[in-house]
């Protein structure tokens, strides 16, 4: 700060040490105005940067403002505090704390100097002379701890002769010119000189010379070893000052070595009978997010804090850790499920807590983003349950950290633009709509990016607005979107039935242009499925400039960037694309991004959450992430879509499956969510088990047709009796699964899935032959062959009118080569939610096919798929309250 002489001359002297040692160092200049706020907030940034390993706030501060030193240099980072001058490291010399503090530099030069002598310290009678902060203090510490028997002398000592007559070592830093004299010294010490006084001297131009606080020539007759003034001790603070940030580089890197965690868990008290999960969550205190991202290996400024328990993480650190290898990767899926769930997200939290809390695996969970439809319709939350659940569970379930927000924001603007172009279109000539769309400012008329993009797409090489024909000018203009063509809807994160046909445009400023639309669900639009795939913001934006939102009237697709919105989408979008962190009740880290449908889309969490986890947790480490409803859908979409887009390779499986559902595929009454379990699924019966386990031993098959081990976790339930778990545990190895293990970690967290993560474990050593199931390249119906008839057990299929005529389309407008996104219920292997078990020999009717180009596949509608869910007679939110005093959330699940 300010613009001192002496403290140029002594920053210049480090800046040139530091080059010459290959020390990257910057002189950072504050001027002479500069508040007391403003060093502050210098001084904040360099802690925050992690390219900054050490740093000095060069005293005195030359303001012309008041500034508090002490408060100035207790602001440095102690980690980065290579003067050594804070509180903190001040406190650790003092307690004898050597190796986790810095020491100031010229004491620590000092006791270099006399460890360069030879003698040694332990024993010796010290004596310091002064008690400064930046030399005497710490000098005294630094003897005693280092076994000398130390007195210290000042300005008020009066027995000072006799004090340093007795000393075998003696540093002096009093600041007062020549002041001790060479006979006071022992005969033999080690004298330590720091004192830098002027006195005149008519010999010098200058009129004066330097001398320290030690009469040399006398003193030198007496001392065994002394160092001269100048050119003794200030090299040596220099030298030291190098040293220590050397050393703090040193620290940085051993901290945050990729891969090399040093967590700390939670530990569970578990009660029986299990409580609710939100009394569960509750419970919990879960560590500060700034912990858990600091312990994973994430450098401060790579973390967006959102208040305590939840973080976004910047995708900067994939750059960062761009060279390290990536860990295992695991994939979490189920047999066809019953209508209440099989426990899939349970397990995957439970098997993380096992590999973490109790294996010391690092591990990380990546999981998808619940939609609040079903938080407050009939399912409930995606937390997980009992004792394994992403917490807090109310955090999660509810509005995290705006990411569905975004989304919804983001794709209600496309559907905006949608009408509106129509409409402006309908009744505007082209010259109106050109001198619109490219206005005039200022006497300037000029084409934005986006647009020159379009000009280029017409084949219209030109970037003048003025020298365009008229029929450029009508090409560039009109869309003319054919409005039976439009496939993008409007969404809401709410389920909400009435939605599902409307019909718009009804105001009179309309002027009479209505047609019918609908509202989806928010996690079905296709711009979830990008966030899901996309692997960056630039890809991200590209996805979104690709997305197929209608027709014009002549065939050929519309797009997002034709609208002009692609930018607008990736501002909207900008904080979504970073995955959200959080953790386990026993506290291993977990990402929570992106949730897409996982009917009409591909159902998994995202590609960069994946990715930033793979390379956290080290060769050594997992990821586990989580593939929706059973393995028939969200599997097969994991495998030929995320992994083909990601250009991961999965090295497990691991398939939950449940005596419940078994016995439903064995032919057990139907299961309904709110209604009672009728006998046959609390009851022991072997018979309908051992039936049902046919779709088991179908699921298995499915995913060893991609080439990776198989891993069976029976999610155990109180009513499972033993020979029930045993008889699946024993068709589940015969059908060709690496292991099969009985699993109780709804109800004991990691513990109870500590021989599903030891399989998990022995499984990632397998051969993995990973291969996918079919080349992209096929023509479209090819594609959807192989996948009803090798996954879902289809004889053939049969595509209905509208979808043949969709085929030609997408075929023609190059669209032919995505990979393919079936669209059929979860509830069973065929198209029928009432064919249980693994059926054969249907035929597979495919009544649609859409396209989601931005995310990049086609989804052939199988049987009528709802993408707004309605309400039943009694919604969860029933159930779900706040706490005004203390601000709680009760009733979630």
């Amino acid at each position: 700060v300010g613009n001192r002489d002496d403290s140029n001359l002594y920053i210049n002297m480090k800046l040139k040490a530091a080059a010459e040692i290959g020390i990257s160092a910057n002189h950072i200049k504050l001027p002479n105005t500069a508040t007391e706020a403003d060093v502050l907030k210098c001084i904040a940034s360099l802690n925050a940067d992690p390219a900054v390993h050490g740093f000095i706030v060069q005293l005195p501060l030359d303001s012309n403002k008041p500034i508090n030193t002490e408060k100035i240099t207790n602001a440095v980072a102690p980690e980065k505090d290579v003067d050594g001058l804070s509180s903190i490291n001040a406190g650790k010399l003092s307690r004898g704390d050597l190796g986790d503090c810095f020491i100031p530099c010229t004491p620590k030069g000092c006791m270099e100097l006399i460890r360069q002598t030879g003698v040694q310290v332990a024993g010796k009678r010290a004596v310091v002379i002064g008690r400064s902060k930046i030399v005497g203090a710490p000098m005294h510490d630094l003897l005693l701890w280092n076994n000398a028997t130390v007195t210290t002398c000042h300005s008020k000592t009066s027995t000072l002769a006799e004090e340093v007559g007795k000393a075998d070592i003696l540093v002096v830093a009093a600041g007062r010119a020549e002041m001790v004299k060479g006979e006071w010294i022992k005969p033999g010490a080690i004298v330590i000189d720091c004192g830098i006084n002027h006195v005149p001297d008519s010999t010098k131009a200058s009129g004066k010379r330097v001398v320290g606080d030690v009469a040399y020539s006398s003193a030198k007759e007496k001392a065994s070893f002394i160092t001269p003034v100048p050119g003794g001790v200030g090299p040596m603070t220099v030298a030291m000052l190098m040293q220590s940030t050397v050393e703090s580089a040193q620290r940085f890197l051993e901290k945050f070595q990729p891969g090399k965690w040093t967590i700390q868990y939670n530990q569970l008290t578990l009660q029986m009978p299990v409580p609710s999960d939100i009394e569960i969550s509750k419970a919990c205190m879960p560590k500060p997010i700034e912990q858990v991202a600091k312990e994973v290996g994430l450098f401060p400024d790579e973390v967006e804090l959102y208040g305590q328990t939840k973080a976004k993480v910047q995708l900067s650190v994939l750059k960062r850790l761009q060279n390290q290898p990536d860990g295992k990767y695991v994939v979490v899926t189920g047999i066809t499920p019953t209508p209440l769930g099989e426990g899939k997200s349970t397990t995957t939290v439970g098997l993380v807590q096992a590999l973490g809390a109790h294996l010391h695996q690092n591990v990380f969970a990546c999981v998808r983003q619940p939609s609040q439809g079903p938080t407050f319709g009939i399912k409930g939350g995606a937390a997980g349950g009992g004792y394994c659940q992403v917490v807090p569970m109310e955090e999660f379930n509810l509005h995290l950290t705006g990411d569905i927000h975004a989304i919804t924001a983001a794709n209600n603007l496309v559907a905006a633009a949608i009408d509106a172009r129509i409409f402006h279109e309908l009744t505007q000539s082209d010259q109106a709509l050109y001198n619109r769309l490219v206005p005039s400012v200022n006497g300037v008329r000029k084409f934005s990016d986006i647009q020159i993009r379009r000009l280029q797409k017409l084949g219209i090489n030109k970037t003048d607005p003025m020298a365009l024909t008229k029929e450029e000018v009508n090409a560039f203009v009109r869309l003319d979107i054919d409005p039976g063509t439009i496939t993008w809807q409007r969404v809401l994160d709410t389920n909400d039935r009435f939605l599902r046909k409307i019909t718009i445009g009804q105001s009179v400023t309309e002027k009479g242009f209505t047609r019918t639309a609908q509202f989806d669900i928010t996690v079905s639009s296709e711009i979830m499925a990008v966030l899901a795939l996309a692997d960056g913001l630039d890809d991200m934006k590209k996805r979104f400039g690709r997305m197929v939102v209608a027709s014009s009237k002549k065939g050929q697709p519309v797009t997002a960037d034709d609208l002009g919105v692609t930018g607008a989408l990736a501002v909207l979008m900008k904080d979504a694309v970073k995955p959200n962190l959080m953790q386990t009740l026993e506290g291993t880290p977990v990402f929570v991004h992106a949730g897409p449908f996982a009917n009409i889309a591909h159902g998994n969490s995202s590609v960069l959450a994946d990715k930033i986890a793979l390379k956290l947790v080290g060769k050594d480490g997992f990821v586990v992430t989580e593939a929706g409803f059973g393995a028939d859908i969200g599997m097969e979409k994991f495998f030929n879509i995320k992994c083909r887009y990601s250009g991961l390779r999965p090295h497990v499986v691991v398939l939950v499956a449940t005596v419940r559902a078994l016995k439903m595929h064995g032919g057990g009454p139907a299961v309904t969510a709110g209604v009672p379990l009728p006998k046959e699924y609390t009851e022991e019966n072997l018979q309908l088990v051992a039936k049902g386990c046919s779709n088991l031993k179908k699921q298995i098959q499915n995913a060893r047709l991609f080439g990776v081990p198989v891993v069976v976790a029976v999610n155990a339930f109180k009513t499972d009796t033993k020979a029930e778990l045993a008889l699946v545990v024993q068709h589940a190895k015969e059908a060709g699964a690496f292991d099969a293990v009985e699993c109780t970690h709804w109800a004991e967290g990691g513990k109870g899935a500590l021989a599903l993560a030891q399989a998990v474990q022995r499984a990632s050593q397998a051969p993995s032959n990973f291969r996918f199931l079919y080349n992209v390249e096929l023509p479209v119906v090819d594609k959807i062959r192989l996948i009803a008839q090798q996954v879902y057990g289809a004889r053939d299929v049969e595509l209905l009118p509208e979808a043949q005529e969709k085929v030609a389309l997408y075929t023609k407008q190059g669209f032919g080569n995505l990979p393919i996104c079936m669209a059929k219920t979860h509830l069973s292997l065929s198209h029928d939610p009432e064919q249980k078990g693994a059926p054969t020999g249907f035929v597979l009717p495919i009544r649609d096919i859409r396209a989601s180009v931005g995310a990049g596949f086609l989804y052939p509608l199988v049987g009528t798929m709802s993408t707004m869910p309605g309400l039943p007679t009694r919604p969860c939110f029933y159930d779900i309250d706040l706490d005004s005093v203390s601000g709680e959330v009760n009733g979630l699940f």
